[in-house]
């Protein structure tokens, strides 16, 4: 008993957590801790850090437990057992990455104290680094410096050591941790607002855009793909449907401008058991293309809005449609986007709400081709609020290279139709500031686009599509061309653009105000002058 009641107050609540988002929530108390210690840019990579390190550990641990197993069923020594059990090839064949003995998290937990927990974590991202090719320059050797608490560190790694990922509501070890990771994302975002943005889309975002696009298997793309967020629920998506045998079915390609996140979305992939491409090194998408000659299947992806001043050549065969203005890359990302898609490849993509009716800078002349091109699909007006990180009203952009029945798929002849649906009377609040989508927005939304598409899962469900005024609209694109080309699903679906209502009230607040003011000076004038007359009176 003595020895618990010394126990710190961090790893007493952990001992008696039950649940994943228990474990969850102290973790992030305790690494919050060490923030003021750190440099602010590295705290994410430090802690995410850490719990991959952990991460490699335990599922390196658990193939090496099944190894034992399978070597002890087939009647192999205990003294042979150690040879057999420090085979890498047995570890990489299983798709494990191989972690030396340093680098294992029972001997760091066991050695942290005698050696320097700090030194420890350095050489053993080092040491996973070395062993590992595509891990190569990923990993954080940011722990043994003078501005880290290393006893807050050497805490931490304790509470790491003793959290059940495994055992806890009958999950995984690796989907806890994954998780964990995914719960870290969202805190850090969260902390750093608008920054925030640049790695981490909200998770209700990004489900609908999967579910939409529904992408079981083929190419999947992302050229600003953050922490890698897209490809993660496109694995949780087909886990679902399929079974987590499937999650290979897809193979995913991304790009990433900062160098950081490009660590935090090869971590993650790596975390979730995904084998994706996010090339050697980070690169600017419109300057250095790291996947020039990919036609994919699937994009998906949650550009940074309105960018100013990027990479821009006026001669780029990219942009077929027209070239984009060097003040807003909206429609540079689009177009990439397109030029990168299959013969049958559909899109969803994050935009600013100006994307749907710009006509600035030649924006409105490019939307008009890509119109006429009959490459749009579906237009999402998003609620406000889903986005922490940005007050920029946001919509999604669902794009088709090819509309038609497609054969064996039996889907509903689209050609020349836009689907509009209005969602921003969607979601509700998860809190003071943040919005999410609902598992039932999801559905209803999905299931609009999947009944006026015919697709098999509608069909399976006995979907049917139908207009419905103020939230869903399929328009021809006669009704387009009569709107100027513009986008905006309020204009189609018949509700009131919410936009012009808030103006309208506003407009009308202001009014009711002023004549309010001008009422208070009038009884302000008549009160001084009865004042001066009775002080006059007073001093007669």
């Amino acid at each position: 008993m003595a020895t618990a009641a010394k126990r710190p107050t961090d790893q007493a609540e952990l001992f008696s957590a039950s649940t994943a988002k228990e474990i969850q929530t102290i973790l992030w108390k305790a690494a919050d801790k060490l923030r003021g210690s750190i440099d602010a840019a590295q705290y994410k990579e430090f802690v995410l850090g850490l719990i991959f390190l952990k991460y490699v550990s335990d599922a390196f641990d658990e193939r090496r437990s099944e190894l034992a197993t399978e070597l002890a069923d087939d009647g192999i020594t205990e003294e042979r057992m150690d040879d057999f059990l420090e085979d890498r090839d047995e570890y990489t064949g299983a798709h494990v990455f191989w972690v030396p003995e340093t680098a294992r998290w029972s001997w760091i937990a066991a050695n942290a104290k005698s050696q320097g927990v700090g030194k420890l974590l350095d050489e053993a991202m080092d040491a996973v680094m070395a062993e590992n090719a595509s891990l190569k320059g990923v990993l954080p050797k940011i722990f043994n410096r003078d501005n880290v608490d290393q006893k807050r560190l050497a805490e931490l790694v304790d509470l790491i050591s003793d959290a059940r990922f495994g055992g806890t509501e009958d999950k995984p070890a690796q989907d806890v941790l994954g998780e964990v990771y995914e719960y870290f994302l969202g805190n850090f975002a969260r902390a750093e607002g608008k920054r925030g943005g640049e790695f981490y889309t909200p998770r209700s975002v990004v489900q609908l855009i999967v579910e939409i696009l529904e992408p079981y298997e083929g190419r999947v793309y992302d050229p600003a793909c953050g922490s890698g967020g897209m490809f993660v629920q496109a694995s949780k998506f087909i886990e679902a449907h399929r079974g987590r045998g499937h999650k290979a079915d897809i193979a995913v390609y991304g790009q990433e401008l900062n160098e950081r996140t490009w660590r935090l979305g090869k971590m993650n992939l790596a975390i979730h058991g995904i084998d994706g491409n996010l090339a050697p090194r980070w690169g600017d998408t419109f300057a250095e293309d790291k996947h020039p000659d990919l036609k994919a299947d699937f994009v998906m992806a949650n550009p940074p809005f309105n960018i100013k001043d990027w990479a821009r050549d006026e001669g780029d065969a990219r942009w077929k449609f027209g070239v984009p203005p060097r003040s807003n890359a909206n429609y540079a990302w689009l177009q990439h986007m397109i030029s990168k898609l299959g013969e049958r490849g559909t899109a969803g993509i994050v935009l600013a709400n100006g994307s749907m009716s710009s006509q600035s800078s030649g924006e409105g002349d490019i939307r008009q081709a890509m119109v006429e091109a009959d490459l749009v699909a579906c237009m999402v007006a998003l609620p406000s609020q889903l986005f922490r990180t940005t007050q920029i009203p946001a919509c999604l952009w669902f794009l088709a290279k090819d509309k038609t029945p497609q054969g064996a798929k039996r889907l509903e002849d689209r050609r020349g139709e836009i689907l509009f649906i209005d969602a921003r009377a969607m979601g509700e609040m998860a809190d003071r500031t943040e919005r999410i989508l609902t598992e039932a927005d999801l559905a209803k939304i999905a299931g609009t686009y999947h009944a006026w598409r015919g697709t098999t899962s509608a069909r399976e469900e006995g979907l049917t599509y139908e207009d419905e005024p103020g939230f869903c609209f399929s328009a021809d694109l006669e009704t387009v061309r009569q709107h100027g080309y513009a986008l905006t699903p309020g204009r189609y679906v018949g509700a009131v653009e919410v936009e012009e209502e808030d103006a309208e009230a506003v407009a009308a607040r202001i009014a009711e105000l002023t004549e309010e003011l001008y009422a208070l000076f009038e009884e302000s004038a008549t009160l001084e002058k009865t004042v001066r007359e009775r002080l006059g009176v007073i001093r007669g």
